[in-house]
């Protein structure tokens, strides 16, 4: 410590609130993270759901860049089999010549649904695909964005003088191998799969090659992270996460108040139990003695904190004991 801290943010859709209210809430955190000196903000790629409304990362990018000064901004992640790997690298070129050395471009191996038409749609009715397709649409992109796809990008072709940052997304040591293989930052989503952080974070290490996008590891742990001034105050902010959890739906998110009514069932109750666990959650004392917890156990060069909060002023309260519990 201390340690650099980003943030992910889904637009998260609270539950009696509109998709617009949800995306001022953003605007109003994205603005206040960019004041409190976090390195930078990602946005999801989802569809089709209830629960969050970010659709499409380039767009959102582009928007709060705009609304903000320092901060860098990127995907965490878009998506890579739902587009054509020129697209990517033209969008994010753009946003790069808007918006130089602020742009990052986190690739994900997920639809972002589990609705199969939506994915077929997204896939003009091609399957979902493969690990090897996967691994060449991202390496199709990195060609685009170093100049070395045969076309000329918006950008141009030095990728270090501005460009888009490309990052790999990681939850499994497979996504971990591919990453090292192309010599790519990673951002392990322990928020998610905290049971394969560790293994995913040495396979890593043990398999990095130098590239033009990075000459060492380095890695960023995504955490999910509630802070309040009382362990029981972060309780009740994290039990409509707990909720979410345990439902497995795409539902809105809850209000406290309502989450507390809500019976976690006994088939998901460990599973439920044992991620939250895993996470930073409590007082300033409480999250920070966790911080370094998951920096010691992953060798962290940075933490991207996920703030699954209802209620927009108390999940940029608790970013904001955070930063105190990473000083």
């Amino acid at each position: 410590m201390p340690i650099p801290l980003s943030a992910l943010d889904l637009v998260i859709a609270e539950q009696g609130r509109t998709a617009a209210e949800s995306l001022g809430a953003t605007s109003r955190t994205v603005i206040r993270l960019d004041d409190l000196g976090y390195r930078r903000i990602w946005f999801a790629e989802h569809h089709g759901t209830d629960l969050s409304a970010s659709v499409v990362p380039a767009v959102l990018i582009a928007h709060f860049a705009a609304r903000t000064s320092r901060i860098r901004l990127g995907s965490g992640g878009v998506l890579a089999p739902n587009h054509a790997p020129l697209a990517l690298a033209e969008q994010f070129a753009t946003l790069a010549t808007l918006h130089p050395d602020r742009i990052d471009m986190g690739m994900g191996r997920g639809p972002g649904t589990f609705d199969q038409s939506i994915v077929r749609a997204l896939r003009r009715g091609g399957e979902p695909s493969t690990d090897l397709e996967y691994g060449e649409d991202v390496a199709a992109v990195l060609r685009y964005l170093s100049g070395e796809g045969g076309v000329q990008l918006i950008a141009g072709r030095q990728p270090d003088k501005g460009g888009t940052r490309p990052w790999l997304l990681a939850s499994s040591p497979a996504s971990a191998e591919l990453a090292a293989r192309l010599g790519l930052p990673i951002a392990l989503a322990h928020h998610i799969r905290p049971d394969r952080t560790i293994a995913t974070a040495v396979r890593y290490r043990e398999l990095f090659t130098p590239s033009r996008w990075a000459d060492r590891p380095y890695v960023m742990v995504a955490v999910e992270t509630v802070v309040a001034d009382t362990e029981v105050e972060a309780a009740r902010l994290a039990r409509p996460t707990d909720v979410a959890r345990s439902r497995q739906t795409s539902s809105a998110l809850l209000s406290p108040e309502e989450a507390a009514v809500h019976e976690i069932p006994e088939e998901t109750r460990g599973y439920v139990e044992a991620t939250g666990a895993a996470q930073a959650r409590g007082t300033v004392t409480t999250v920070r003695r966790r911080f370094a917890e998951i920096v010691e156990q992953t060798g962290a060069n940075e933490l991207m904190l996920y703030a699954s909060i209802y209620d927009a002023d108390a999940r940029i309260r608790s970013y904001e004991l955070a930063a105190k519990a990473a000083e």
